[in-house]
């Protein structure tokens, strides 16, 4: 941490041609060196920080000291660093693309945080005109190709958890539910828009009002809304506030202590059955379907309803 403070300082103060990635395991960043994180930012630093093997649920078997559920939550306290959770390879390099441009170009005194798993998915290309919502935190990576359903839905998900969601948006036409599936990159980017947009509107009240990113986003996009993350479920709460309706949020809170992943992402109930159990559950809220619905589901999809609360072991 010590060289990614010293380079970032270094090129800020003497024009040294030098870009700093700092690469780690996710744990071991904000959890174990945080003050360090802090120094950085206090001394103007720039760079990347790289969380390798991102997420609570990616390792397989190698314990709790490197499942990171954390690092996101932590992040947010870090004034000028600006964390990225990217699920796909396009997004990574977007991302980096921006960093450089507004760290190095515009010299603007930030630093980022990206995390990046270690699992093996396509990668698939990237999506036209996406590259906004990348920045912004989020955008629709994969709209739903059954307009005919009776009920839709929009899911979130986000970095090592994407693929469940895409996973559950196919499992739901079973129940005649149409899902949008939404790429959440950042939610600290989503958070402080949100924040931000609010004291706008606080100390201009006889101006057009501002409209958070992600109220944007899913003001007219129909159907209950189900976030799914890798991380604790206070992440995607963080950003609920500027949500058009009810958001039901999927985390990793708790320790877990399974030795692969499927195990894990049932275990802390964040994998592709849960969103779709989920999602049943809160159109039975609304009352658009019979909790017998939900009930078969979880039948169907081999739940266990008395399984061991995750937050508590």
């Amino acid at each position: 941490m010590s060289s990614f403070i010293a380079a970032g300082t270094a090129y800020a103060n003497h024009g040294v041609n030098t870009i700093p990635f700092f690469i780690y395991y996710s744990m071991f960043g904000f959890q174990r060196v945080g003050d360090l994180i802090w120094a950085a930012g206090d001394s103007r630093a720039r760079g990347f920080l790289l969380g390798g093997t991102a997420g609570r649920t990616t390792l397989a078997g190698e314990g709790l000291q490197h499942q990171d559920g954390n690092s996101h939550v932590f992040s947010i306290c870090y004034p000028n660093c600006v964390s990225y959770d990217p699920a796909f390879a396009y997004e990574i390099a977007v991302i980096i693309q921006e960093g450089i441009r507004r760290m190095y170009q515009e010299q603007e005194h930030i630093f980022y945080y990206i995390t990046v798993m270690n699992e093996q998915y396509e990668m698939p290309p990237m999506p036209e005109g996406s590259r906004e919502g990348i920045l912004k935190g989020m955008y629709k990576v994969r709209p739903a190709g059954n307009a005919k359903s009776r009920f839709t839905a929009q899911l979130l998900g986000s970095g090592a958890i994407l693929n469940e969601v895409l996973s559950a948006q196919k499992m739901l036409e079973k129940y005649d539910v149409a899902a949008d599936v939404w790429s959440v990159t950042s939610y600290q980017e989503l958070y402080r828009d949100g924040h931000a947009c609010e004291r706008w509107n606080m100390l201009h009240p006889t101006e057009e009002q501002k409209t958070p990113y992600v109220t944007q986003c899913l003001a007219d996009a129909p159907g209950v809304i189900v976030a799914a993350s890798d991380y604790l479920k206070v992440l995607p709460d963080s950003i609920d506030r500027w949500m058009p309706r009810r958001l039901h949020s999927l985390g990793t809170d708790g320790f877990g202590r399974s030795e692969d992943r499927r195990s894990l992402r049932d275990f802390f109930e964040v994998d592709a059955r849960f969103v779709v159990v989920a999602t049943l559950t809160e159109l039975a809220r609304d009352g658009q379907i019979e909790r017998t619905v939900v009930a078969q589901a979880i039948k169907d999809l081999e739940i266990d309803p008395e399984k061991m609360v995750p937050a508590k072991s």
